[in-house]
């Protein structure tokens, strides 16, 4: 084995290592339900293959560029089928009314895809015009310079380039549902008080990040801080239903920052009176224990 490998050329033994490279990474993160984050460290070693590919010119490059093709007019044309269907649908509010829930999906790796529906391309027209533009121009460019690596190559950036533009503006579509600004800017117009976030830290980070305020966590330590919680020294803002509902009754302003799914249960825990709407967003709320000056609500 190590006669046949000192006999292979510099280029082989590089793509070799960019295999072993790739290999490591999604082998060991097979056993990780967030793949789509943590094989972003393959990226080098594909685009070190993918050059030392293009570079060569051979069949194997020739061969790929007509699947490339044939995907992006295939991509091309759904858009587009997907595009005149949701044409004259009309698009209200946000686009969480649209979207749909699959809490047992979510630990797998783009498990949020299944939440799409019909209707929520509805509030996604222009990315999808935008994307069906880009893959319009990938399948029209390689069929015309297919035989030209140079301007092969061209015509995928451009494409991809249009393509991330595409994604940029369909994440603008997503930022209520997937950010907490809103109630952020909200929390920072209301009076002071002690603030509770009813999940783990990450659910509302961003109003964190808004506000540079702390939270008490509110049933906390059964997600990714179970272990950590318990350490020496370890801030102590782990708090259960009980303590949750003695600090909900004191007659200190609290606030409360949840997921809709868990209003109902909220209701019950500390009594429907006592849940007041400060503000909503994307079927997430700011709650607090006691009304709010001349009854302000954001909602």
């Amino acid at each position: 084995m190590e006669q046949s490998y000192s006999t292979w050329s510099r280029a082989s033994r590089a793509r070799l290592m960019a295999v072993c490279w790739i290999s490591v990474v999604m082998v060991f993160f097979t056993f990780s339900t967030t793949q789509e984050y943590y094989s972003m460290p393959i990226y080098p070693a594909l685009a070190l293959l993918l050059g030392s590919a293009m570079a060569s010119q051979g069949k194997r490059v020739r061969d790929g560029t007509w699947i490339l093709q044939a995907v992006s007019a295939v991509v091309c044309v759904t858009l587009a089928f997907v595009l005149l269907r949701v044409w004259r649908m009309p698009a209200p509010g946000d686009i969480s009314q649209a979207l749909t829930q699959h809490p047992e999906m979510y630990t797998l790796s783009m498990g949020h895809m299944g939440d799409l529906t019909l209707n929520a391309f509805a509030y996604l027209k222009l990315p999808l015009a935008v994307a069906m533009v880009a893959f319009a121009a990938i399948a029209a460019g390689l069929a015309f310079w297919r035989q030209s690596i140079r301007k092969t190559v061209l015509v995928i950036a451009i494409g991809m380039t249009i393509f991330f533009q595409a994604a940029r503006l369909a994440l603008i579509r997503f930022d209520g549902y997937l950010g907490s600004y809103p109630l952020a800017q909200s929390l920072l117009k209301s009076p002071p008080g002690q603030l509770v976030e009813a999940n783990a830290y990450y659910a509302f980070s961003s109003v964190f990040f808004y506000t540079g305020r702390t939270a008490l966590l509110l049933n906390g330590r059964t997600n990714n801080l179970e272990y950590g919680s318990y350490a020496p020294g370890a801030p102590n803002v782990f708090i259960n239903d009980a303590k949750l509902a003695t600090l909900w009754q004191s007659p200190s302003r609290c606030y409360l920052l949840a997921y809709g799914s868990e209003k109902n249960y909220l209701e019950q825990l500390v009594g429907v009176t006592n849940l007041h709407v400060v503000a909503e967003n994307a079927d997430n709320y700011l709650f607090t224990n006691l009304p709010l000056p001349e009854d302000r609500t954001d909602q």
